[in-house]
């Protein structure tokens, strides 16, 4: 793996690019802090989101939390990594959003240190994430002196980090370059690259003519689960509970139809990722939905006195992050376990 600029170094270069970045992930002329109204008197709630056929862009088609609050204005603004959700959370350009476990932690911990919570489980990830390879790469213990490419500080980026581990492959031996999926994917068809590690839709371009060498669902099972989860900054949570708790009710009613009528669903995803409602109903069969109820149970996010198994998880994969000098320091579990918004995923699952 080439060296990487240290973190200081990196945080400086982003934040280099956040007006930038705050001027389009906005849409409507620059960062606004929580509590920020639109030229019509609303309050604006911006929500990143990415490409991955969960729920969430059911709730974003069929507009649920536009129909739940006519008097709010609702921007969604699309993201291609939850690195990317990071820093634009640190720009002050979202309030609430979709970020891998692994982006999370890494917010959730020195020197980022990002003041957002743990709102949602959006999905946990299955076979929607894999590392896939060039013919004639059998094994992950193949990829020694290979070049293989996945989004650095994603969820796929700590899995392929676990599976190299796992095969015994030291990741200095593996050439790892970092890139957004449609960037891994150009890469793969020029041939500048043997194997990737990213996630549906552009999962399922590579299978075309690759071949899978792991999936995340394995990953998970060797005690290495990863999930999609949504973050809420503290500022907005605390001055905009109605809205988070229609955001969440709206989820909630959405992972509902995934599970009653998936072919519903799946035409709204499908519209989203512009694929037939077919393919959208098999990577939507990928994931696994949880509702708000199941959410508030101990394995989970849990209640209130009583924070779930997901802060475990996610300290977990701090001190699996840390090894790889991701982040900076381990923080404790009581860390964790206050980052989870066991107050506001009750409220609205009661």
């Amino acid at each position: 793996m080439p060296q990487h600029l240290s973190r200081r170094t990196a945080l400086l270069a982003a934040t280099a690019a956040l007006t930038a970045l705050t001027a389009t992930a906005c849409g409507f002329g620059g960062s606004a802090s929580a509590g920020s109204t639109d030229a019509a008197g609303k309050t604006v709630v911006r929500i990143a989101y990415q490409a991955i056929p969960n729920a969430d862009l059911v709730v974003k088609n069929q507009r649920l939390l536009e129909k739940a609050l006519p008097d709010v204005s609702v921007k969604w603004v699309k993201f291609d990594s939850g690195g990317d959700v990071n820093t634009a959370v640190i720009a002050g350009s979202v309030d609430l959003g979709l970020a891998g476990s692994s982006p999370v932690t890494k917010g959730l911990s020195a020197p980022l240190n990002i003041p957002y919570k743990v709102l949602w489980i959006h999905d946990l990830i299955g076979d929607n994430e894999a590392l896939v390879a060039k013919k004639g790469i059998d094994g992950v213990k193949d990829l020694a002196g290979r070049k293989v490419a996945t989004p650095f500080g994603s969820t796929s980026h700590y899995s392929l980090l676990a599976a190299l581990k796992s095969a015994g492959i030291p990741a200095d031996e593996v050439q790892v370059l970092d890139l957004q999926p449609q960037d891994a994917l150009a890469a793969w068809k020029r041939g500048d690259i043997d194997a990737a590690y990213v996630w549906t839709p552009t999962l399922d371009e590579l299978l075309k003519d690759g071949k899978v060498l792991t999936t995340s669902r394995r990953v998970a099972d060797a005690g290495r689960p990863t999930a999609d989860l949504a973050v809420v900054t503290n500022a907005f949570a605390k001055e905009h509970p109605n809205i988070v708790t229609a955001w969440l009710k709206a989820q909630d009613q959405a992972v509902r139809q995934a599970k009653s009528d998936p072919a519903k669903a799946a035409a709204s995803i499908g519209k989203e990722l512009n694929v037939s409602p077919a393919d959208a109903q098999r990577q939507l069969g990928q994931l696994v939905l949880l509702t708000a109820k199941e959410q508030a149970g101990p394995d989970y996010l849990g209640r209130p006195g009583a924070p779930g198994k997901l802060a475990a998880n996610l300290r977990d994969a701090a001190g699996f992050l840390k090894g790889q000098k991701a982040v900076d320091a381990v923080p404790p579990l009581a860390d964790f376990q206050k980052a989870l918004a066991v107050e506001e995923l009750n409220r609205a699952a009661g």
